[in-house]
Formats: C-alpha cells, structure tokens, sequence
C-alpha cells in the first residue's frame, strides 16, 4: 500500500554500488500500537465515560486533530503525527478507531466517508467520495421495506427489517484510496489502535449502554449479531461492562495484511452478500468488487472575506452551506444581531437553513411554490439565486410552514499536521445504531440506510453513487488555508451553518463557534407540514424565542442525539505563526488533542 517505498529502495541501491562501507541503520518502523502511550491510552479511555459540557480546546504547532464522538480516537490520530504521519495518516487512525469505540453503531467499517484534504506542498485541495452506491439488482426501489418516524420514540429506531435496505459502502475502500495516494506511515500501522481497542475490549458508558437496551430485541435476532453484540447470558450490555471484539479484530488485521480487496473483492466481501441475501437483500460479489472510490477537485465559492472548498455533487452539502450563507447575506441577518440576542436574526437564521434540503422536495412541488425559478445545484451557488430566493421568501415562498407559537449517526475528525496539510472528514453508518435488520458479518456492521431513502435511491438509479448532504470543507483566507471543518447529525446543516457564520461574520474563534448556543433541525408534523424549531434548554433568552413568533420546544442535553442535534468540529492555523486551534463537541465524550 506504500507508494514511496520503491524510490526508496532505489537510492539505497545507489549508495550501496558507489561503495559506502559504513552500515546504515535501519529506519525506526513506526508503532501506533497503544501500548506504546498506554498511560495517554487508559487517561483517555475513561475520559470517554463522561459526556462534555464544553467544547474541547488545545493549541499547538506540530499537528492538531479534533473528533465529534469518542476523545480516545483523536489521542490516536496525535499518535500517527508523532511517529511521523501526516494528516491523512492521523484522520484515517482516528476514524477507524471512531468505528471500533462504537461497536459500529452510528458509524461501521462498511459504512460512508466523504473527505476534504489540503495538501499544502502543492496548495492543491482534492476532495474523495467514498459513500453510498446502490444496488445494481435492485430495480424497485420504491418497494423497500421499513422507514423512520422520527415523531415517536419506537419509530427512531425503524419500523422493517430487509435485506434490501443494505447499501454498498465505500468506507474502509476510502481509508485504502486516501493512504495510498496521501498517506505516509506504513498501512498495517494505521490498523493499530482500533485493533488493540478491540482485542482488549472497552468499558461500556452509561450512554452506549442505553443504545443496547434499546436495540436489544434487534441486535438478538441474528446468531452472528448476538454473538457479537449481547451478552452471552443473553442480556444486553450495560454500563460498566467490558465489550471484546475478537472478531472484528480479526478482521481488521486481515485487511491491514491483505488490503481492502478482503473486503470487496475477498472472504468478507462473500460472507457479507451471503448475509445480505439470507435477509432478502439483492446485493451481489459484482456490487462490492465494482466499488470505486471518486477523486474531484472541490466546489469552490466566496464566503464573504473567506473562500470555501467543498465536497461537489452528488454530495449536496457543498451547495447547501453556500446557498446559505448567500442568503443569509442578502436577508442582512448579521446587521439584525446574532441569532442569541436577536429575534429577526433568529428567525432568519432559521428560514434560511431550512432550504437546505430543497433537493429532495419533488419538482412539481418545487414549481407551485417557486414558480418560474431555475433550482439547480449550479444556480443555488450564485448570488442571483439567493437575491431572487430570499424576495420570494419574504413575500411568503417558504418549503413548510412554522407552527405558530401557543400561549405563553455519524461522526467528524479534522487534522492539520506541521506541514499545514488539512483532512477533513465525515463518516456514517446513515442509520440509527446498528440499524433495524441489524447484520454482522465478522465484527463489521451493515446498517439499512435504504430503509428511508428509497425515492432517494430511485433518483440515483441502480449501481449508481447516492446522493449526500454531508458538510466538510476548507475555508481559506488571503489564499491561505486557515481552517478546516466536518459536521454530522440531522441537524448538520443547522449548525454547520451557525460554525461558518459565526467564525467568517460574527468573529469568533473555532471553540466559541461551538460553545455559541445553537438551534437544532426541526421538528415537522408528518400530517400538516407545520415545523417547531428546537433549541438547547437554556441557550437562548426566552424573549428572543418568543420575538420569533415561531413554536419552539427547548430540549434537555441528555436528549439532544435523537432530537435534531448537529455536531461541527473544527481547527483552524494562524498563516503567520502556525498556530492551530483545535475545538470538539460540547456536548458528548469528544475531545481536542494537539503537541
């Protein structure tokens, strides 16, 4: 997996003919193993028990990495850095530790990754989608079984369990494409931290513990997923115990021997079909071994004094977070206050990030309530678009409707290393814990995110790359690149948006964007269409919620994952001192770490 190993070898050959009769040691092999920083290791396993109430912060020169979930994978990236690694190296060791520390719950081995890298040698950013493809024998999209009802507690967690629901996923093929183009640590290296996390097992928090009792039933009903995920006495998981993954680990030295053919074109691949298939699935060896990972170069657009680079289609959150912000420029929302202290602001904060998702509204839809507009992706990045938008806005255009008020998974690592590279990424499983038909196929996790996105996958067509709405990018300024960025959630778009506006407008560092109280994804009555916005308990004064004139709910923190939350994570690097700034969630078992 090694591209500058050959090069190497040649100039030892060379010094070696010209007749140098001194030795030459060899090069120390790096060792990413956590038993090499085991006091770091168990400091930030515990620290994993206990969910934050502010963001992570840390400073540093030398490299920096940030995470949404799980602090102990942001030590590991560090790791990579400090035995050498660049930015890919630390991003890919955090992720894939991310997956092990969940149980491939919210994220999995074979679930999704979209990357933003920088590559400062070259001042080039290129941007990789690794996410989901359909199936080619699924010719009936329409008819996959199962959905969410995110209005009720049992619906969160779906409502059918098919085969059919499998996508394929590019992850870990994402993992392989971005180290054997950027990456610099030997491959089997990188593999280290999440194989030594699950051979030696991770203590269980009352959170995840509460994931278990909740997907207990599910995670039962296949032998290999019981075996894996249950207790065996039969009961689920709870806070205190020890979670092994013997066979995951397996798995993951399989691939870090072999490559990421074991799992699409290998042993793993044919098991997974076959699993997939028992269950109804239509997914074949053709769909896994035909997987390819897609290298772009970015969307680029102004960001006021910034310029932003971007993940292009089919992923779409590029153009939702420009489409954003030019609205929110033309609304003059930032004049009005920020959106804590200002009812207009906040009410234009909202009306704005809800056209995020405009994409998915059906075009005949789209032509009753914007009749006459051009909605494209290239028209929804230019300032035209977003004048004529908010006029129509203002005179009442609006996707859905406010309830009026009454009386009074997935997870982020960014990394900038010393040399100012930047990755940015997002990861999923895009479903809800190990997802309803719940498969495991050798320690790694197949979600059902065709269980809610079948017009989606109707639109792409068979064998073809899904569409996404995640948001990661690269903000430069004056031609530098000084801050990188991910976000996850249902509520990504809202507070990715919050992030960016309040770093580019409101002047705020990367921790007192993430610590700024925040608004989360609506909650939408399936029946009349009427939205309530959902806030943070606490966050806001209570006259600026009312001066909305919009229902809101205000949700407690212990709640917020299942609520609308979003997460954005970011770093940003002074151009002139290299200073990095590295900020995590504020409201989850996140960390900071940087040297």
């Amino acid at each position: 997996m090694k591209r500058r190993l050959l090069p190497r070898l040649l100039v030892l050959s060379v010094v070696l003919a010209v007749g140098c009769t001194a030795p030459i040691p060899p090069a120390p092999v790096p060792d990413l193993s956590p038993a090499a920083w085991r006091a770091d290791y168990d400091r930030y396993m515990q620290a994993q028990l206990v969910d934050r109430t502010s963001a992570g912060v840390a400073t540093g020169t030398n490299g920096a990495v940030t995470v949404a979930y799980n602090g102990l994978a942001a030590r590991a990236g560090l790791e990579a850095l400090k035995q050498g690694g660049n930015a890919i190296d630390a991003a890919m060791t955090a992720a894939m530790a991310q997956v092990t520390l969940t149980a491939g719950a919210p994220i999995s081995y074979f679930g999704i990754m979209s990357l933003v890298y920088y590559e400062a040698a070259t001042g080039e950013v290129h941007t990789m989608n690794a996410e989901w493809n359909t199936v080619l024998g699924e010719d009936d999209p329409m008819s996959i079984p199962g959905g969410i009802d995110l209005t009720s507690e049992e619906g969160i967690y779906g409502t059918a369990v098919s085969g059919r629901t499998a996508l394929v996923g590019g992850f870990m093929k994402g993992v392989g494409a971005a180290h054997e183009r950027f990456g610099r640590l030997p491959w089997p290296q990188i593999f280290e931290p999440s194989i030594y996390i699950a051979e030696r097992g991770m203590p269980i928090s009352a959170k995840t513990a509460g994931y278990f009792e909740a997907r207990h039933d599910d995670l039962s009903r296949l032998p290999e997923t019981r075996a894996t995920l249950v207790k065996p006495d039969g009961s689920a998981y709870a806070e205190g115990d020890v979670l092994k993954q013997p066979a995951l680990a397996a798995t993951l030295r399989a691939v870090a021997q072999n490559g990421t053919d074991y799992m699409y074109n290998g042993p793993w691949a044919e098991r997974a079909v076959a699993a997939i298939q028992a269950e109804g699935g239509k997914m074949t060896l053709e769909d896994l071994a035909g997987y390819e990972v897609r290298w772009d170069a970015p969307l680029v657009a102004p960001l006021g004094e910034y310029e932003l680079h971007s993940n292009p289609p089919p992923n779409d959150g590029g153009v939702a977070m420009i489409e954003a912000y030019n609205l929110a420029l033309t609304s003059g929302m930032v004049a009005d206050g920020h959106w804590t202290e200002s009812a207009d602001a906040l009410r234009k904060a909202l009306d704005v990030t809800q056209m995020g998702f405009i994409k998915y509204v059906p075009a005949e839809m789209l032509e009753q309530f914007f009749p006459g507009l051009e909605i494209t992706a290239e028209s929804r990045v230019t300032q035209t678009y977003a004048a004529e938008m908010w006029r129509r806005m203002e005179a009442g255009a609006k996707l859905s409707q406010w309830t009026p008020q009454g009386p009074k998974h997935s997870d982020d690592v960014v990394v900038i290393d010393s040399e100012g590279n930047i990755a940015a990424i997002t990861q999923s499983i895009n479903c809800v814990l190990w997802g309803k038909t719940a498969i495991v196929v050798d320690g790694i996790s197949i979600g059902d995110p065709g269980s809610f996105q079948q017009a989606a996958i109707a639109a792409a067509g068979a064998g073809q790359r899904l569409a996404s709405p995640t948001e990661t990018g690269i903000l430069f300024k004056d031609g530098q690149a000084v801050l990188g960025f991910a976000s996850m959630g249902s509520g990504l778009h809202q507070r990715t948006f919050q992030g960016l506006m309040n770093v580019t407008q409101y002047g705020m560092t990367v921790d007192e964007a993430v610590n700024a109280p925040d608004f989360f994804y609506p909650l939408t009555d399936p029946a009349t269409f009427q939205s309530t916005f959902r806030v943070i308990v606490g966050g806001f004064p209570s006259d600026v919620l009312e001066g909305t004139g919009y229902g809101y709910q205000e949700i407690d923190p212990a709640n917020v994952r299942f609520a609308g939350e979003g997460i954005w994570v970011a770093i940003s690097r002074d151009p002139e001192t290299g200073e990095l700034r590295a900020a995590s969630h504020n409201r989850n078992n996140s960390a900071a770490v940087a040297y």
